[in-house]
């Protein structure tokens, strides 16, 4: 039987992930790597020919089995037959659990917020109300898997969060205590919170408006006078803990310079284009990320 093998599989499903999948696919041909993309039109036919042994991929990433479960066979059949995986299920999986990697990074010494871990609701739905004190009379709920800010609150009360534990019951919640960044000017007033996207050993940092999600690059010129160097120290440690070669972080620095882990590792990360859309990504990061990560698959593959 012949076989037709790709340098490159990619699984993907999300319309808006379009471009960022023709920057990848440009820039993995521009290197000489052949491409192959599985989509919800070909997922049948491509499962079937793994299955066959008539396809096969040299590295496999997927970017759709987190949101479409029809993807999952596919993966798992992948999983089985590519050695090298980007952003590998296992370790994806791993990274979703937002309890996991706070107690990870608490271990590995990395800060983090306050935070209390609370049970799913299915489990205890008459938790006692603990000790709030050290989280502060205000402080954010989330649920330990979710992503996309989906399910986070700002609370004041133990009956607002026990309300708030039935939305995600079989799920834990993460109670932390507010951050509250510093400010530098930067032709104008800027809050010291960060989210950086870090793609195969390139590191890409942003300003983060936690009120509108726009996102500013960070100048070369203003990380160094600011001395923001420790943002891309601090982001590769993350990568060291998350096993992942594609995630984004958010990451504020307080006004005593202590640079606090506030949202731990999202996956998969979000890579529309801010042309497209204000809340997005900027072009040039999304594009650096697909060279970023075509380079890797590139060294990969030899």
């Amino acid at each position: 039987m012949r076989v037709a093998t790709y340098d490159l599989g990619v699984a993907w499903e999300w319309p808006y992930d379009a471009e960022f999948m023709g920057f990848l696919e440009e820039a993995c041909v521009r290197r000489g790597m052949t491409w192959y993309a599985v989509t919800p039109q070909n997922l049948g036919a491509a499962l079937a020919s793994l299955e066959e042994g008539s396809l096969a991929f040299r590295v496999y990433f997927d970017r759709a089995s987190d949101s479409n479960t029809a993807f999952v066979p596919l993966t798992v059949q992948a999983r089985a037959l590519t050695t090298v995986r980007l952003n590998d299920f296992a370790q994806a999986r791993r990274a979703w659990d937002k309890a996991t990697m706070h107690l990870e990074f608490l271990q590995q010494g990395i800060q983090v917020p306050y935070t209390l871990i609370l049970p799913p609701y299915d489990a205890q739905p008459d938790l006692p109300a603990p000790d709030l004190g050290a989280v502060g009379s205000c402080s954010y709920l989330k649920p330990a898997r979710g992503g996309g800010g989906e399910g986070v609150e700002l609370v004041t009360s133990w009956p607002q969060i026990q309300s708030h534990r039935q939305r995600f019951p079989r799920d834990k919640y993460l109670l932390s205590a507010v951050v509250a960044p510093a400010e530098f000017d930067v032709g104008g007033s800027r809050r010291a919170w960060f989210r950086v996207i870090y793609a195969a050993g390139a590191i890409f940092p942003s300003w983060w408006d936690v009120h509108t999600h726009v996102y500013t690059p960070l100048a070369p010129e203003d990380e160094a006078r600011l001395g923001l160097e420790p943002l891309r120290t601090l982001t590769r440690r993350i990568a060291d803990i998350a096993h992942l070669e594609l995630f984004s972080t958010e990451i504020a620095l307080t006004a005593e310079g202590r640079y606090v882990a506030v949202d731990y590792v999202n996956d998969p990360c979000d890579l529309r284009l801010q042309s497209k859309a204000p809340e997005a990504v900027p072009d040039v990061i999304v594009r650096g990320v697909a060279e970023a990560l075509a380079t890797w698959v590139a060294g990969k593959i030899g």
